[in-house]
């Protein structure tokens, strides 16, 4: 009896080892373009603070609730969704004394490191690639919501994010300083688990 109890309890616990590690594993969940807006702003002779959106994005999120460290992302902004709200001003932006689009086409953005900084609050560690040069850049993240969205019924995942690079380190220094070299960057992106992707239960 007391073999066969000590067996169960074996079980048991192996079960609930399992469904732990299930829960607690990172969820991987692909970027909705149609809810990700990458927004840089910037002083214009300190007389306006225009902005541009970078549309069309991809790439993917991996979210471990439970250890946030194993957390990371990729992220690929193709600049023809490149959108200042000024159509002069987006065609001088893909020139090749800024982005250059005809040699680079993309920016991409991918992680190196998450840490949990407070309730809801990581600071990503990446490296962000433009014309080719990468440099160390550092997101502060907030999380907004995580669960089944309302509309897709699929397990989703909101963020908001900022940074601030200088657009000199990347070759794009042009009328710096009177217009302004640090950009400010400010994210919004909700990202979904695939429909025929299973996720922990």
């Amino acid at each position: 009896m007391f073999k066969r109890l000590l067996i169960a309890s074996l079980i048991a616990a192996a079960t609930s080892a399992a469904s732990f590690s299930a829960v607690a594993a990172g969820v991987t969940y692909k970027l909705d373009p149609q809810h990700t807006n990458v927004i840089a702003s910037w002083s214009h002779f300190g007389f306006s603070n225009p902005s541009a959106n970078f549309g069309e994005a991809s790439g993917t999120l991996v979210y471990d609730a439970a250890a946030p460290e194993k957390s990371s992302v990729e992220v690929t902004l193709p600049l023809r969704g490149l959108e200042s709200f000024v159509p002069a001003l987006d065609e001088h932006l893909k020139r090749a004394d800024f982005f250059d689009t005809a040699k680079f086409p993309a920016v991409t953005y991918r992680s190196t490191s998450v840490q949990a900084v407070g309730i809801g609050m990581l600071e990503v560690n990446g490296t962000l690639t433009i014309k080719g040069v990468s440099k160390p850049v550092t997101l502060s993240v907030r999380l907004n919501n995580a669960g089944v969205h309302p509309m897709t019924k699929l397990d989703t995942i909101g963020f908001d994010a900022t940074a601030t690079i200088k657009r000199s380190d990347f070759g794009m220094g042009l009328y710096a300083p009177a217009v302004s070299d640090e950009i400010s960057l400010r994210i919004t992106t909700e990202a979904s688990v695939s429909a025929d992707t299973p996720t922990p239960k």
